[in-house]
C-alpha cells in the first residue's frame, strides 16, 4: 500500500446468515456436516443477507470521505470492518496510523467506571501510556465540558454528556484516523459547532476524516469526495458535490415511489370506508335532530367524532378533469370533494377541510364558511351555503378547489361538517369531524420548476 493510501478497501464484502427459527441454527451446525459424509449435497436453513457487496475505494493521508446513504444501507456495518470491529465475509481492508472512532454511542466506555476512568481506558486502548494521557487529561475535560459529572459513574450520563466525553477522548488525542458514524447528531448545536471547528482543525495538521452523517451539507461541505452507498453496494463515489446530488436523485426516485404506494393503500382504505359508512347511513332510518347518525366501525370512523346530525360520507381528491387523483405537481388544480348526509332538516352548515402534511404539521383550513364570510363582506348578492336548506336524508357534494403549491410531501386531509348558529366562527358545533378522510402526495418536476419548503411562496427575482 502505497505511503500516503491510509484507508484501503479492496472488494470488501459483509454477509450475514438470517434464520427463521432459532433451531434452525443448530440444524446449520449439525446437519450439512452429516450430509455431506453421507454423501448427500448440503442444504442450508439460512438465508444470506449482504450487508456490504463489492466495495471498493482508497482514502489518502489528510483526505475527508464521507460516506452517505439510506438507514439499512450498509454505512455502519462498512465502518465496523474498517475499524476490525467486523471481519469481512470476502475482500481485505489495509489501514495505516492510530485509528479513533466514533461509532455507537458509548461504545469503548465501561458503564460502571466514572468519566475520568474512561478517559484513562480509552487512551489506553488507543495506545497512550499513562503520563501521555496525564499531559493530555486537561485539555480533553476542558473540551467535554461536563464538570462535576466527570467523576460520576457514566451511566448516569445523558447522551449528550456521554458525547462530549468520547468526542473530547478521540480528538484530543490525535488520531491519525478520525472515524465519526452519526454520533454528532446527538450534540446540541453549540457543542457541534465546536466539533466541526476541531475537525477542521485536525484535517489541516494532517489527520485522515472518514464521516458518515446523513446531514447532505455537512458531507458536501466537510469532506472532499463521498461514497454513496445503497443496499450495501456503492452507488456513487467521487466528489462529495456531485455524489451529495446523486443521493437526493435516489431520494426523490424513493420517496415517490414510496409516497405513490402509500396513497394508493390509503384511497383504497378510505374509500373501503366509504362504501361502508354509505351502506350502514343511507340503509338507516330517518332521525330526530339530536339523535345523531349511526357510526360505522371502520377505523375511518374510529377517528372520528361529532354531534352526528350530519355525517361525511366519504372526501376524495380529484384533478382539474374531475378524475380521482391521488399525485400532482405544483401549478395543478387539486379539487377535494367532500360526500355529506344530513340527518335532519337544518341550514347554517359549514363543511371544511384541514391539510396537513405527513410530519403532523397544519398546512391550512378553510372551509365554505371562510367564502361566505367573504361574500357578505363584499355585500354580494350571490348565494352563500349558510343559507343553503338541507333536507333530513339528502346526500350532497361540495367541491373544493385549489392550485397547488404545495412542496413534496404526502398530504392527509381531515373533513369537518360543523352547525354554526352565526356566519363567523365564533358560535361553532362539531356535527362530524373525522381524520385521515383521504391522502394525497405532491411531486416535483424539477427540471421544469423547482422550490424547497412546504409552500411556494412564488417568489420572483429583478435586478
Amino acid at each position: 500500500m502505497s505511503s500516503d493510501i491510509v484507508i484501503k478497501v479492496e472488494s470488501i464484502n459483509k454477509c450475514y446468515q438470517i434464520y427463521d427459527k432459532p433451531r434452525d441454527r443448530l440444524k446449520q451446525f449439525v446437519l450439512p456436516g452429516l450430509q455431506r459424509l453421507l454423501g448427500f449435497p448440503p442444504k442450508n436453513f439460512y438465508q444470506e443477507f449482504w450487508a456490504v457487496k463489492d466495495v471498493s475505494f482508497e482514502v489518502r493521508k489528510g483526505e475527508a470521505v464521507g460516506i452517505i446513504g439510506r438507514n439499512g444501507s450498509g454505512k455502519s456495518t462498512l465502518l465496523q470492518m474498517i475499524t476490525g470491529i467486523l471481519s469481512p465475509t470476502s475482500g481485505s481492508v489495509s489501514t495505516q496510523g492510530r485509528i479513533a472512532a466514533l461509532l455507537e454511542l458509548g461504545s469503548g466506555f465501561n458503564p460502571s467506571f466514572t468519566g475520568r476512568e474512561n478517559v484513562y481506558l480509552n487512551g489506553a486502548l488507543l495506545g497512550f501510556t499513562r503520563d501521555q494521557i496525564d499531559n493530555k487529561f486537561d485539555a480533553i475535560a476542558g473540551f467535554a465540558d461536563i464538570g462535576l459529572h466527570l467523576d460520576q459513574p457514566v451511566k448516569t450520563y445523558s447522551s449528550g454528556m456521554m458525547l462530549r466525553l468520547a468526542f473530547a477522548v478521540q480528538v484530543q488525542v490525535e488520531p491519525d484516523i478520525l472515524i465519526i458514524d452519526e454520533a454528532l447528531a446527538v450534540g446540541d448545536a453549540l457543542f457541534q459547532k465546536r466539533c466541526f471547528q476541531r475537525i477542521e482543525k485536525l484535517l489541516s495538521d494532517g489527520t485522515t476524516l472518514l464521516f458518515v452523517s446523513h446531514d447532505q451539507e455537512s458531507i458536501r461541505t466537510l469532506t472532499n469526495r463521498a461514497v454513496f452507498l445503497s443496499k450495501g453496494r456503492m452507488a456513487a463515489y467521487g466528489a462529495s458535490s456531485e455524489v451529495v446530488l446523486e443521493y437526493r436523485r435516489q431520494l426523490h426516485v424513493d420517496e415517490s415511489s414510496y409516497f405513490s404506494d402509500v396513497a394508493k393503500q390509503l384511497a383504497d382504505k378510505a374509500a373501503q370506508a366509504s362504501i361502508v359508512a354509505s351502506e350502514v347511513v343511507v340503509g338507516a332510518p330517518m332521525l330526530n335532530a339530536g339523535e345523531g347518525l349511526p357510526f360505522a366501525t371502520s377505523r375511518s370512523d374510529q377517528l372520528s367524532f361529532g354531534d352526528g346530525e350530519a355525517k361525511i360520507l366519504k372526501i376524495e381528491t380529484l384533478g382539474a378533469d374531475g378524475m380521482p387523483a391521488t399525485v400532482f405537481y405544483p401549478g395543478d388544480i387539486i379539487r377535494i370533494r367532500v360526500t355529506c348526509q344530513s340527518a335532519i332538516n337544518t341550514d347554517k352548515l359549514n363543511v371544511g377541510i384541514r391539510i396537513r402534511n405527513k410530519e403532523g404539521v397544519k398546512i391550512y383550513s378553510w372551509g365554505t364558511l371562510n367564502q361566505d364570510m367573504a361574500e357578505r363582506a363584499r355585500n354580494s348578492s350571490d348565494d352563500i351555503f349558510w343559507s343553503r336548506q338541507a333536507t333530513a336524508g339528502e346526500i350532497f357534494d361540495v367541491e373544493l378547489e385549489m392550485q397547488c403549491s404545495l412542496g413534496v410531501n404526502l398530504y392527509e386531509i381531515q373533513g369537518s361538517i360543523s352547525y354554526e348558529e352565526t356566519p363567523d366562527y365564533t358560535a361553532q358545533r362539531i356535527l362530524h369531524w373525522v381524520d385521515e378522510a383521504a391522502f394525497f402526495q405532491v411531486l416535483m418536476r424539477r427540471e421544469e420548476y423547482f422550490f424547497g419548503g412546504v409552500i411556494d411562496l412564488k417568489m420572483m427575482a429583478r435586478w
